[in-house]
């Protein structure tokens, strides 16, 4: 999933390179890192409950690794506006939304 993710992240970038510059291209590139980053915090979360075979449980724990991946995400988002001077928004909320379309439980199941 990751994989994914990294690939759309850096075609987000190539393309934002192409057409507004480094700034736009750094910009895509920091979106998708916080969603990866989140996604990798929420595996973390996600991998605790593992053993668990209550249902309740095993849903609680998906709820908690969800929570910190949003929680993750905003924060680095937040960092990122505050830190980046040059930052261009919609470049960083092409990459954001590239990595977060293929970070979908659905997407758990493909061998990539």
């Amino acid at each position: 999933m990751l994989k994914i993710q990294l690939i759309a992240t850096f075609a987000v970038a190539i393309v934002a390179i192409l057409v507004s510059g480094l700034n736009a291209s750094i910009s895509a590139l920091l979106g998708g890192a916080s969603v990866m980053i989140g996604a990798i915090a929420a595996a973390k979360i996600a991998q605790r409950g593992a053993s668990k075979q209550d249902p309740t449980a095993v849903l609680v724990n998906l709820l908690k690794a969800e929570a910190v991946k949003i929680l993750v995400i905003v924060v680095l988002l937040a960092i990122i506006f505050n830190a980046y001077q040059q930052l261009v928004p919609f470049a960083l909320i092409a990459g954001l939304a590239a990595a977060a379309l293929f970070s979908g439980a659905a997407l758990s199941r493909l061998k990539v």
